[in-house]
């Protein structure tokens, strides 16, 4: 079995505006329901405002991202009460020990908090592209850019929330290792275990960090930062519905001897279903889980994929 973890033991970063706080410029807040009623049951959270933490008061003139050259800050719209470099400030500071946080969620389009996307405006008030990057959030993502990061808005997203809260156990789990003592037979046992999980993402890179813990030339440290580089930069990449029938495909053979005629049919016509959009990933997954209780399997039943995360969050229900 995969690594289980106690709610405590998972602790994630949020703006404090999406788990109820009324820290907004207009004493308000934006209480995300997934992250207050789902996954806030399995993990801590640790609330942040950089706004208020630099003073600012609530309620408050509201501040903007504001282009005047090359140099980007933030005040009000009329260019008065530049707080940049308070706000960059406080980032490096929670950035210094975000090491501890196996996860991030910002609120979007915050001049602040938002990750992407965010509206920028000349010093004459004229809109420009919305490119911006909050200047908090800035902070975390580059003291830490392995950390999985997203934004409340994304999480509506049915394949991007179940990738999030993915990358987030995965992480955990590796934080876990690292804690433990790293060491190469460590680093094989964790990779055997994401096998499937990366093959349902990026097949390449799951041949590439193979390789990579082949290596004789590299000390332990070494190869473990460059692999938890690739397998974190490969679960950013959300996987296909090819890909994960591809991947039941392959965990499908090693019931072959198993089964009769009939279930072997059952189980390849589930995975067709999902392949062909008619199911969900539930469906095959609950056949194979199934399976393999009458069926044990140590090297499946290790297996991240099958249970990467609570099955109580039902992330796999929806595509």
């Amino acid at each position: 079995m995969t690594k289980k973890f106690a709610k405590e033991d998972i602790v994630i970063g949020i703006s404090a505006c999406l788990i109820g706080e009324k820290v907004r410029f207009d004493a308000s807040n934006k209480p995300s329901n997934f992250c207050i009623k789902e996954l806030g049951q399995h993990v801590t959270y640790k609330a942040y405002c950089p706004e208020v933490a630099v003073g600012l008061p609530i309620p408050r003139p509201t501040i903007r991202l504001i282009k005047d050259q090359e140099l980007i800050k933030v005040a009000r719209p009329d260019g008065s009460g530049d707080v940049t470099r308070e706000i960059k400030a406080y980032g490096k500071k929670v950035a210094s020990f975000s090491a501890n946080l196996s996860g991030y969620v910002f609120c979007a389009k915050s001049p602040s908090c938002g990750m992407e996307r965010v509206k920028v405006y000349s010093p004459s008030g004229d809109p420009l592209q919305a490119k911006g990057i909050g200047v908090f959030s800035r902070e975390i993502m580059k003291a830490n850019p392995l950390l999985p990061c997203e934004e409340n808005g994304r999480l509506n997203d049915p394949i991007l929330r179940e990738n999030f809260v993915a990358r987030v156990y995965a992480y955990r789990h590796w934080q876990a290792v690292v804690e433990s003592g790293i060491s190469k037979h460590k680093l094989t046992s964790f990779h055997a275990q994401y096998k499937y999980t990366l093959m349902s993402h990026d097949l390449v890179a799951y041949k590439n960090l193979g390789r990579l813990l082949a290596r004789a030339d590299l000390a332990v440290d070494d190869m473990a930062a460059q692999y938890i580089a690739g397998l974190m930069t490969a679960l950013t990449k959300p996987a296909t519905r090819k890909n994960h029938a591809n991947t039941l495909s392959h965990i499908q053979g090693y019931f072959s001897k198993y089964l009769n005629k009939e279930q072997r049919k059952e189980l390849s016509a589930q995975v067709d279903a999902y392949r062909n959009a008619l199911v969900p990933l539930m469906v095959p997954l609950t056949l194979i889980n199934h399976y393999l209780l009458a069926h044990p399997n140590d090297y499946l039943a290790q297996q991240a994929y099958l249970n990467p995360y609570p099955e109580a969050l039902k992330l796999r229900y929806g595509y």
